[in-house]
């Protein structure tokens, strides 16, 4: 196997060090051929979209969420194997797929070659691997980015003060969603879209026990009040969440997002754009090809939304 290894020089787990050489090395003792690059992020497109044009048997990203989400937009659908190295702050991708956190491990599961097809999601021009939101959530990560740069605090902290201007300037978005013969205005503080179902009670909350059923968990936000607000991320924490108290949640093909407002601020894997509206998203089933652990342990699964 020949494959081409891309590194986020800013991953959360690798900034400041070069790992091309460890990680060409860890790949050769399971005969793999590996050619490694590690890029800035402006630079990660560009090292994909190049990848994705030479022979390769499969592109491997390292990165965080962001990271991962941006490089599986390139790939899916194009049929080449996709690969993923840990190398963010939470993983979420990572863990859902069932991969090891630890590179080692991860090299080993790739080197193995099993793969696996799941489904993507894609919001206007864009796709995504875990999920998009409006409103609230958009709001904290943008004020992240802005604590980070202005005082250069480390991502936990950041999100801390972040979460608490979000609130201290709390907003409630009117908008009007649509989804398989069912609409509704409305006003919320916060719509979640996911690809794939996620759970929101123990053991596994804000995990998905499955990456291959070509839907969309469409989740929002009853609440009206910072104070309730608060209460449901201290229960979303706790894995306490309840549909008939803190949320609708429908698993849907597709949903439709309309405002008066002619752009919104969406979170895409983490990251912020600002996007035209009426967003629509749907589900892609099967898009993108990856390397996952050929006996990987499922979640238990979750009762059915409104069930």
């Amino acid at each position: 196997m020949r494959i081409k290894v891309i590194i986020n020089a800013g991953g959360g787990s690798v900034k400041g060090e070069d790992v091309t050489e460890r990680l060409t090395e860890a790949f050769a003792r399971h005969g793999v051929t590996a050619s490694v690059a590690q890029v800035e992020g402006a630079e990660l497109r560009q090292a994909v979209e190049t990848a994705l044009g030479e022979p390769w048997d499969g592109i491997v990203v390292g990165g965080g969420d962001g990271t991962i989400g941006t490089s599986a937009g390139l790939v899916a659908g194009s049929g080449r194997p996709f690969g993923v190295l840990p190398l963010g702050t939470r993983n979420h991708f990572a863990k859902d797929l069932g991969l090891p956190l630890e590179v080692e491990d991860a090299v080993a599961v790739i080197a193995a070659g099993h793969l696996q097809s799941i489904d993507v999601a894609r919001i206007n021009d864009r796709i995504f691997i875990n999920n998009a939101t409006v409103g609230l959530y958009a709001d904290i990560v943008r004020w992240r980015e802005y604590e980070q740069s202005r005082l250069g605090l480390p991502k936990n902290p950041a999100t801390v003060l972040a979460t608490l201007r979000a609130l201290w300037r709390f907003t409630r978005h009117r908008l009007t969603v649509r989804a398989e013969g069912w609409g509704e205005r409305l006003r919320t503080p916060l719509v979640f879209i996911g690809n794939n179902l996620y759970s929101t009670s123990l053991p596994n909350p804000g995990r998905r026990c499955a990456l291959d059923q070509g839907e969309l968990c469409l989740c929002i936000a009853r609440h009206h009040s910072r104070l309730a607000v608060v209460r449901m991320f201290v229960r979303a924490l706790r894995g306490r969440l309840r549909e008939d108290r803190d949320f609708e949640m429908r698993a849907v093909p597709e949903v439709e997002i309309l405002s008066h407002r002619r752009k919104l601020s969406v979170t895409l894997d983490g990251e912020v754009l600002t996007m035209r509206a009426p967003l629509k998203c749907r589900s892609w089933p099967g898009a993108l090809q990856v390397f996952a652990p050929e006996n990987q342990g499922a979640l238990p699964p979750e009762p059915p939304p409104g069930g």
